[in-house]
């Protein structure tokens, strides 16, 4: 595999880490249509976790298969599978080494009325099934938020030391926010800041809106006010990333029509966004569709 100029950069942001988890960053950032760029799109699939089979799988149920769904990201020529243990235990053997796997250690679900996550994976079971990465969630908000980060801390820590890379899912939620609350530009930056203060290699959260939502913030934005265009959002969210030194990509969210996506991921490209993350969007369409959204997604990458 030799890496491309940027690939080798990127690799050069990461300055404690050893070779192995140097390793795994570049068979992520090499693999499929967008190799070497410094852009990815990754299939992440623990929608069945955290909303139940019939509301993830039903409408394409092609997709209750975990096999349909390795295949759907190679085909889809994607950077990475993300998954919890049991679909990727599914479907380890056949696929081994057709893609990078990101192993989902924590989940969440419906049933559930508090804001954490139950620790559902392991490093071990990553090394297993031959992961590039584990993934973690953390809800910044929740009165559960120290907790996850310790939890966090701690499993960063083991996956590093045997060369795994590290993926965060950022997502702010708990009593203080509200659902506007949880997408505004002042808590998704502090979000995506969080993830990178706590090691993270990979950091995916949602996209921005223009609102503010902490009160000690008004002033801040007000004084240094951020264009009001998603672009300028977005790479705001990049520049929380440690300035850009950190790799950060953008959840595609519930299922919408293939213009409005893409629209979004116009505007990630121009923010200097690493890329997108798009799960129901993709599954949840028929294959046909499904792979020629994703076609369009990494055509714009590209450009």
């Amino acid at each position: 595999m030799m890496l491309t100029p940027k690939v080798r950069e990127i690799l050069s942001w990461y300055e404690s880490d050893n070779p192995g988890t140097k390793t795994n960053l570049a068979r992520i950032l090499m693999a499929g249509k967008l190799g070497g760029t410094g852009r990815m799109v990754i299939l992440p699939v623990d929608q069945g976790f955290e909303h139940g089979p019939a509301r993830s799988f039903s409408a394409n149920p092609d997709a209750y298969n975990p096999h349909y769904l390795f295949q759907l990201a190679i085909d889809a020529g994607l950077n990475a599978y993300a998954a919890p243990l049991g679909p990727i235990e599914a479907g380890a053997a056949t696929f081994a080494g057709c893609i990078p796997t990101i192993l989902k250690v924590n989940s969440s679900n419906s049933l559930s009325t508090t804001k954490d996550q139950a620790i559902t994976g392991s490093v071990g079971d990553a090394l297993r099934l031959g992961c590039s990465a584990i993934g973690f969630t953390i809800y910044p908000g929740s009165e559960y938020q120290f907790e996850m980060m310790e939890e966090l801390r701690e499993m960063a820590e083991e996956a590093k030391s045997v060369g795994l890379a590290v993926v965060v899912w950022s997502y702010p939620r708990g009593p203080m926010l509200d659902k506007v609350g949880e997408t505004s530009i002042d808590i998704a930056a502090y979000a995506a800041h969080m993830a990178a203060l706590l090691g993270a290699h990979i950091i995916k959260v949602k996209p921005a809106t223009r609102d503010i939502s902490l009160e000690a913030a008004k002033k801040v934005y007000a004084a240094s006010p951020v264009e009001d265009n998603a672009a300028a959002r977005f790479a705001h969210i990049v520049r929380a990333c440690f300035g850009g030194r950190r790799l950060v990509v953008f959840s595609g969210g519930e299922q919408r029509t293939a213009d409005a996506l893409l629209e979004e991921v116009r505007a990630i490209h121009a923010g200097g966004g690493n890329g997108s993350i798009v799960g129901r969007n993709a599954f949840q369409r028929s294959k046909p569709d499904a792979l020629k959204l994703l076609a369009d997604i990494i055509a714009v990458y590209q450009s």
